[in-house]
């Protein structure tokens, strides 16, 4: 029994139940008359459509009996056993904690997913270029739209290093969109604006998330990547800098709820510069607020986790013990953007009569 128990949890097992089934199930499905029970069934999905679909356990076997092509909902299963069989789910993990077939697994489920109804880039940086190239080839196989990744960053790379690096992996897989994740405090490398003029000769490369430029040096940027690439700023920036060229902003807080965002992007939208001050002020982290990137991203995990619109899983080793002071500033942290998202969330559209 504890042998059965053991193979049960693996995951080439569970795949390989999940596809056996899979088949019984569409040749049952070519074979027999369904009958539904009640005879209105259908109606929900045609009252609530699009929606998501929540059954207990094994129930959820029985959906692509109940669906019509027509159709639209996704379906929310328990990791339950018999839940893992169906569909193996990835969790909010960071990349440098991530085993291969972790990876692989959230690359294909990310992707099954998202159904092309937006584009999906996967983060693959890494600490050398060869496992930069390992986890391209998995992106690539999975039909996500491109990658997000940094400069390999054990050791410090040279700004010549860093551009052949894009070029080559350009060059290796030129069916993918690759976004430049530029972080110079992790990566330890900075890539100056005069290196863009050999990246933007590189067709691959398509955007950059960025944060680390002043007014001045983002100007020089934007005069040699206009047209070739779109740069990403952080949320905080981007009220100043839409005008001159900044096509979007990223954000780990929307993680928290994605509401000042929105009205953020709204308002730049629409020309609202008044409104777009005001969104971009309240989002800077209180003054004084100390700095420590040891914490950053776990603390953000673990703020996000408070926050509740979103779970992003458990905290992954060896980032366990966490000082009560970090959990402190996460829970002040959560409790000044409920507020946040309380005073910029828009009312729910009123349902329309048909």
């Amino acid at each position: 029994m504890a042998l059965m128990r053991r193979l049960k949890r693996l995951r080439i097992i569970q795949s390989l139940i999940g596809k056996l089934g899979a088949l019984y199930l569409r040749i049952v499905r070519v074979t027999c008359r369904a009958i539904y029970h009640p005879t209105q069934f259908h109606q929900s999905f045609d009252r609530h459509s699009p929606c998501i679909v929540a059954t207990w356990h094994g129930q959820h076997l029985m959906i692509p009996f109940a669906r019509r092509r027509k159709d639209k909902f996704d379906v929310l299963v328990s990791l339950s056993d018999d839940g893992a069989m169906y569909a193996a789910a990835g969790c909010f993990g960071e990349f440098h904690t991530l085993l291969p077939d972790e990876f692989s697994v959230l690359t294909h489920e990310t992707v099954a997913v998202a159904k092309k109804r937006v584009p999906v880039f996967v983060g693959v940086t890494s600490l050398n270029s060869r496992e930069v190239v390992q986890k391209m080839r998995v992106v690539e196989k999975s039909g996500a739209d491109g990658v997000l990744v940094g400069v390999p960053f054990y050791f410090p790379s040279t700004v010549d290093n860093a551009v052949r690096f894009f070029r080559e992996i350009g060059e290796m897989f030129p069916k993918l969109n690759i976004m430049i994740y530029h972080n110079p405090t992790l990566h330890n490398i900075k890539i100056p604006v005069e290196a863009f003029i050999e990246i933007t000769k590189n067709p691959a490369v398509i955007g950059m998330k960025d944060s680390h430029r002043e007014l001045p040096e983002f100007l020089k940027l934007q005069k040699i990547v206009r047209g070739k690439m779109s740069v990403f700023v952080m949320q905080t920036q981007y009220f100043a800098l839409a005008d001159i060229g900044a096509a979007g902003f990223w954000s780990i807080d929307a993680w928290m709820g994605p509401w000042p965002q929105l009205a953020l992007r709204d308002a730049v939208a629409r020309g609202d510069r008044e409104l777009a001050e005001a969104i971009t002020l309240d989002m800077m982290p209180p003054a004084g607020a100390p700095v420590d990137l040891s914490w950053r991203e776990t603390a953000s995990k673990i703020a996000t986790k408070l926050a509740g619109y979103v779970d992003p899983g458990p905290l992954r080793p060896p980032f366990l013990d966490i000082p009560e002071a970090v959990i402190e500033r996460q829970k002040k942290r959560v409790e000044r953007w409920m507020q946040l998202c309380a005073k910029y969330r828009s009312p729910a559209p009123k349902a329309q009569a048909v």
